[in-house]
């Protein structure tokens, strides 16, 4: 008889833990953690515990990804009110700065607009290659690497030798008008495989406080 054979016919048949009770009892099998051997109620109290633990464990990760998700939804609604109070598109800069360095711990942040309506004196809108046009064009969501994408480390100036992780937020108004470039020393502030949800928000809300008054 195999041992697949044993189990099926006690999933089977119940009764027989019912009837050979006093059998069990005398069995007995080796610790997990070895040293001894214990009867099967303890080794089944043994198992029930260490799924507790790893319950536990579960649920400690999902109420530390609740609290940072609120966290981050917090600084997101902060953003929002300071680009809804700006005045002007020099307002909305200041903020998208302030707000990314200071509250998201960003330390490397660079944007790059060629939407420019006749803001041309503004740093953030000098004529971009179109290689810089076309990767933004390209973007469906933001992109995260570790290294700068076509002609964009340039972007960073004297850091950008020493940056190890990247961030491309595509700032759009059906196609792309400009792009949002974030960078770190920091080889895992920003990896391939992070969630871009919070990326993407960003780039909408910094998109549309732009248009705003580029519009007007």
């Amino acid at each position: 008889m195999k041992p697949e054979d044993v189990a099926t016919y006690l999933q089977q048949h119940s009764e027989f833990f019912e009837q050979y009770a006093d059998t069990l009892a005398e069995i007995y099998l080796p610790h997990p953690h070895g040293g001894r051997t214990i009867s099967i109620s303890e080794r089944q109290i043994l198992t029930l515990r260490e799924k507790s633990k790893q319950l536990e464990g579960k649920l400690r990760e999902i109420i530390q990804f609740g609290e940072e998700n609120d966290a981050i939804g917090e600084k997101i609604h902060r953003l929002t009110l300071a680009l809804l109070a700006a005045r002007d598109i020099g307002g909305v800069l200041d903020t998208v700065y302030l707000n990314l360095r200071e509250d998201f711990a960003v330390p490397h942040v660079v944007l790059r607009v060629w939407r420019s309506d006749g803001r041309d004196d503004l740093p953030e809108f000098p004529p971009v290659s179109g290689a810089m046009r076309d990767f933004a064009a390209s973007l469906t969501h933001p992109y995260c690497c570790a290294h700068a994408m076509v002609d964009t480390g340039t972007l960073f100036g004297e850091a950008g030798p020493h940056l190890r992780s990247f961030s491309y937020v595509p700032l759009r108004d059906g196609e792309a008008f400009g792009l949002l470039a974030l960078a770190s020393e920091d080889p895992q502030r920003f990896y391939p495989e992070m969630g871009t949800l919070y990326l993407k928000r960003l780039g909408e809300l910094i998109g549309a406080a732009l248009l705003r008054h580029l519009n007007t």
